[in-house]
């Protein structure tokens, strides 16, 4: 029998995975992963790991399996939070959910499962592992699940060949409905629970309450920019080059005091994100406000009226050299090299036709139409068909 860990917690879609791998034969293990302690910035008046711990602990009862709470909070606060608040402060968007798949579930609990002497790590992830052989060689594909819906294979982005080697995704071929289902007729306890919502594993937090533990409010001009701005209205220069025309569709528009007028006032520029419509609390305008840009070092917040405003789009981004990762490290794109892609620049977004460029300094992906709301810090990721090849950090 093989040996699987499986990360309980507490929620339904897990709970189902270590019953379904139950049934195919595996030895199971259930761990469920404590990462946070401070329970200040948690939303609900529960404490949410608490009850999470308690519902993967009787699902892991119910099946018969053994059950251990390991507590990553320390890893996690240096790893992910600390991260995003470094992020936060630069101006940047950062994206918990993919770190924290990359760093804690598939990298710290991943050796935990290994030191067990588990074959394998299985996760409540909607996505699919697939193989194929090349040059007598296995090599791993992370696929979509097939709940489109569902598919959560954007945030397993960051993932290798060695990772994904040592991990199976029971649930990946199923719908949701199918999942609650399985579970109501197990008589598992999460069968009906409502899915987490917030940051990876803490529990529903308000981020700038969250934000505001480290980051100081610091009091700053909200300023609204016309979509009639001259700026926006350049003519298409000609280009000399491929690359010439590259840096130009992916650099942003940068504005000044002086280029809109000041609306409202704001807390601190590093608590918004570009495409941010909620907070700004400035009403009386035709259209809803959009953060278009922010600026931390002179703490300006720059918006646009409605989400067809110009300053919001942009046809192509850049990712740093050190920052491109391929899942599937044999179609690695060398410098000159370009490849068609479907690619999408944050979760729940339909993916988009794009083409990749590498070249000695980055790569460029250039959307076919433009893009709203390009934020630093996330991530973006290029498929073909129903497979993840790579994803990158936007810069």
């Amino acid at each position: 029998m093989k040996k699987v860990v499986v990360g309980l917690s507490g929620g339904v879609d897990s709970s189902v995975t270590a019953y379904l791998l139950q049934q195919q034969g595996y030895e199971v293990i259930g761990l469920f992963m404590k990462n946070w302690h401070d329970d200040t910035v948690t939303i609900s008046d529960e404490c949410p790991w608490l009850d999470d711990s308690n519902d993967a602990m009787m699902v892991a009862e119910k099946l018969g399996i053994p059950f251990q709470t390991v507590d990553l909070s320390e890893q996690y606060k240096e790893r992910i939070v600390d991260y995003m608040f470094r992020e936060y402060e630069k101006g940047r968007t950062p994206n918990p959910d993919v770190l924290c798949n990359r760093e804690i579930k598939f990298d710290v609990f991943m050796k935990i499962a290994l030191s067990l002497e588990a074959d394998y790590v299985a996760t409540g992830h909607y996505c699919r592992k697939g193989e194929l052989e090349k040059g007598g060689k296995t090599i791993y594909q992370l696929l979509a699940g097939k709940d489109d819906n569902k598919d959560q294979s954007y945030f397993l982005c960051q993932l290798t060949q060695e990772q994904l080697s040592k991990t199976l995704f029971p649930i990946g071929e199923l719908q949701k409905s199918e999942v609650r289902a399985i579970a109501a007729e197990q008589n598992l306890i999460t069968a009906n629970k409502k899915d987490s919502q917030g940051l990876c594993f803490i529990g529903k937090v308000r981020l700038p309450d969250f934000l505001q533990q480290k980051l100081k409010p610091k009091e700053g001009v909200i300023v609204e920019i016309e979509a009639d701005k001259g700026f926006y209205l350049n003519e298409t220069p000609s280009f000399n080059s491929k690359l010439e025309e590259l840096t130009h569709l992916s650099k942003k528009f940068t504005y000044e005091l002086n280029d809109g007028k000041v609306v409202g006032q704001h807390q601190g520029a590093h608590y918004f994100t570009k495409g941010q419509r909620k907070g700004l609390g400035v009403g009386g305008t035709p259209e809803p406000l959009f953060v278009i840009e922010t600026d931390v070092n002179d703490n300006i917040i720059y918006t646009g009226q409605g989400k067809a405003h110009p300053g919001l789009y942009r046809r192509a981004l850049i990712v740093a050299q050190d920052e491109i990762h391929w899942v599937r490290t044999d179609l690695a794109l060398q410098s000159g090299e370009e490849m068609k892609v479907m690619a999408r620049i944050r979760y729940r977004q339909a993916l988009e036709p794009a083409t990749l460029y590498q070249t000695e300094h980055g790569m460029y992906v250039e959307f076919e139409n433009p893009q709203s709301a390009i934020a630093e810090g996330q991530f973006v990721a290029w498929y073909q068909e129903d497979e993840l090849l790579g994803s990158g950090v936007i810069s």
